[in-house]
């Protein structure tokens, strides 16, 4: 099924505009722009944002973020077309997770359309994000599988962790997973660990292919380090997004 087919089975409206997105722009590529320089992380995004239909960021890692911060990034995503993703990872109880979301330094919750959260808290984790979220259009991403080596999410783990989403899938958009888990096509699997070169890295990070993720059912690749360490992320990323968006367009479903 398309993407633009898919955005008519969904009520959430962050995963409507993104699947919307990927069709009209043609591309899958999350960029996890891992950087801790903020002006940094604002030149790759002037280099790669035509390519993306996601931003993945991880704003607690930045060492000089300016008080405009969010000012700043909500105008390249006007200026680009792409959502922006905050890689929190969420894992505390329910009233924690609440001011995490909405308080403290970064007001998450203000400018970042997708978060995730670890569903080992159970449901309380969900419905206090989603509390919060309550007259935004805001998407949550479950972690259900990890890429590193030996990671414990899967099993029993993953499969309460589809169970949890289903159960809320007004504000649940879809997961962190390797491989399409699920068969109702409203959500929406993304997958980290992507290089052009399949391998492992010296933390036991596992790499795939962007052919091989796409065609294994994911819907998005997440690439980091293989763009922005890259001599030239403009040229990686548009390698990443025509590979993608390629194995997209060949597969049977």
């Amino acid at each position: 099924m398309k993407y633009k087919e898919r955005a008519e089975l969904t009520d959430n409206k962050v995963a409507k505009t993104l699947f919307e997105l990927m069709d009209q722009k043609e591309t899958n590529l999350c960029v996890a722009a891992d950087l801790t320089d903020f002006s940094e992380l604002i030149e790759l995004i002037n280099k790669i944002g035509n390519e993306i239909c996601i931003l993945k960021t991880h704003i607690d890692i930045i060492e000089n973020l300016p008080d405009d911060f969010a000012k700043q990034l909500l105008e390249l995503k006007e200026k680009y077309n792409f959502l922006i993703f905050e890689d929190r990872k969420f894992a505390d109880i329910g009233n924690t997770v609440k001011m995490q979301y909405q308080k403290g330094m970064y007001h998450i919750v203000e400018w970042a359309d997708i978060t995730n959260c670890h569903s080992v808290p159970g449901p309380g984790i969900i419905e206090g994000l989603k509390e919060v979220a309550d007259g935004k259009e805001r998407g949550l991403l479950l972690l259900a599988q990890m890429s590193s080596q030996d990671n414990l999410a899967q099993g029993k783990y993953t499969e309460k962790t589809i169970e949890m989403a289903k159960k809320y899938d007004d504000f649940v958009i879809g997961f962190i997973g390797m491989k399409k888990l699920v068969e109702d096509n409203k959500f929406i699997t993304m997958t980290p660990g992507v290089k052009l070169v399949e391998g492992t890295d010296n933390l036991k990070q596992q790499y795939n292919t962007p052919e091989k993720v796409i065609t294994s059912g994911s819907d998005i690749i997440i690439v980091g380090r293989g763009i922005y360490e890259s001599a030239n992320p403009e040229e990686e990323a548009k390698k990443y997004r025509e590979e993608g968006f390629n194995a997209y367009k060949t597969r049977e479903y």
